[in-house]
């Protein structure tokens, strides 16, 4: 038998879409070639090692986007910028290059991919300094607003979203032959699930006929609440299905409710993409992942929270396409819902429609094809590949002292 290809799949845990598509594209490998594969799902963040800030983020990230979120837009506007971003970019080489010399050395991957910006660099420099030649893979997890940290131009393929992103990524010099517009990575149980919606209802435990909203929270969904009280208060009766989102507070306070309307509440669950299937609307945060499925799924969601910067640009996919809407209160989520059910539910069918045209619910299944195609380079490509490596070490003289210094404190260290 021959040896089974490795692939090393690295991801951070700020918010659960860096993870959930890092896990799409794992279940479309193991689905189309699992026999032939080991893959590894690796956070390098949970090294000691890692800059404590990083670390510290992945925690707050919550926090911050829901009590401060100007301060988290006035970060991610200020550091989008050419001298901000490449200053950015070096202190991370240098603060992750040895959590990625050992990461690689210690998994030996025939692939790397990443579903997180911020290790490119660090992935680049160490596979330069160890004159190795490992593909690099890169799958973006935003829309439209999609920082420049995402487009670095020496990996082998860039996986984007949107036509929208590929027009950024080649503003900044990726180029053209490396760039893949696939959608963003979601799981392929959407693609599975083809029931009609009564059947997956009763499946559920739901009412069969009712029309049917979909509510997924989080710690940081601060709206959640005020959208479902509107809800069991609307004149015209609906079936409620409300996920928490690990929520605690928030799953506390929906058992606590007096429903008027037909309610199923969940604290978390792991079957999101069926749950939408059964589903018409959905209401939820703009974030990457939950959009992209939503619209694979044909359910157009109502936008109630949207992180300034890295979200505004889902919001605006979302309604340039008119697949969706954005609530910026209360009275505007009534005022959706009765624009989309009125007249037998006319305008609610055609955003469902139009969600459908623009969701790729097959993202997942391309990115792992092209990580296949990778893996299946020829022998005389890789040392070709090779002595590229080589020629862009030469005159590389403060990329080669910055190195020396590292591998000098290594040393010492073990010293």
């Amino acid at each position: 038998m021959k040896p089974k290809k490795r692939v090393l799949v690295l991801i951070a845990d700020a918010g659960f879409g860096h993870r959930s598509a890092a896990n799409a594209i794992i279940s479309a490998l193991q689905e189309k070639h699992g026999d032939q594969l080991d893959i590894s799902l690796v956070n390098p963040l949970d090294d000691k090692r890692a800059p404590f800030f990083l670390r510290d983020a992945q925690e707050e990230y919550d926090r911050i986007v829901k009590e401060i979120p100007n301060l988290y837009q006035f970060g991610f506007k200020a550091s989008d910028n050419n001298v901000p971003a490449a200053f950015i970019d070096s202190a991370l080489v240098v603060l992750l290059f040895e959590v990625m010399w050992d990461l690689i050395k210690k998994t030996k991957p025939d692939v790397i991919v990443t579903t997180y910006p911020v290790y490119q660099g660090a992935i680049i420099q160490v596979l330069r300094a160890r004159r190795f030649c490992i593909p690099l893979v890169t799958a973006v997890t935003d829309l439209i607003s999609v920082h420049r940290l995402w487009f670095n131009r020496h990996v082998d393929a860039s996986l984007v979203p949107t036509l929208e992103v590929e027009k950024l990524a080649l503003q900044y010099k990726i180029p053209e032959k490396k760039i893949h517009v696939i959608g963003v990575p979601i799981h392929t149980s959407i693609s599975h699930e083809t029931r009609d919606k009564a059947l997956i209802r009763k499946e559920l435990g739901w009412d069969e006929y009712m029309t049917t909203i979909l509510a997924v929270g989080s710690p940081r969904v601060s709206q959640m609440t005020g959208a479902l009280n509107v809800l069991n208060h609307y004149g015209v009766p609906l079936q409620i299905v409300a996920v928490a989102g690990k929520d605690e507070k928030g799953y506390r306070g929906l058992k606590a409710t007096e429903w008027h309307q037909v309610a199923h509440i969940y604290d978390y669950v792991e079957n999101i993409p069926t749950f939408m299937k059964a589903s018409d609307i959905i209401i939820c945060k703009a974030g990457g992942l939950i959009t992209s499925e939503a619209l694979a799924c044909g359910l157009p969601p109502i936008l109630i929270d949207i992180i300034p910067g890295q979200e505004t640009g889902n919001a605006d996919f979302v309604v340039d396409h008119y697949a969706g809407a954005v609530a910026n209160d209360l009275t505007q989520v009534l005022e959706i819902l009765t624009h989309w059910l009125m007249n037998d539910k006319k305008v609610l069918n055609q955003v469902s429609r139009n969600a459908a045209k623009v969701g790729k619910p097959q993202a997942a299944y391309k990115a792992a094809d092209i990580v296949w195609k990778l893996l299946g380079r020829k022998p005389e490509t890789v040392a070709e590949c090779k002595d590229r490596t080589l020629e862009r070490l030469k005159g590389h003289e403060s990329f080669r002292s910055t190195i020396d210094r590292i591998q000098n404190l290594r040393q010492q260290n073990h010293e």
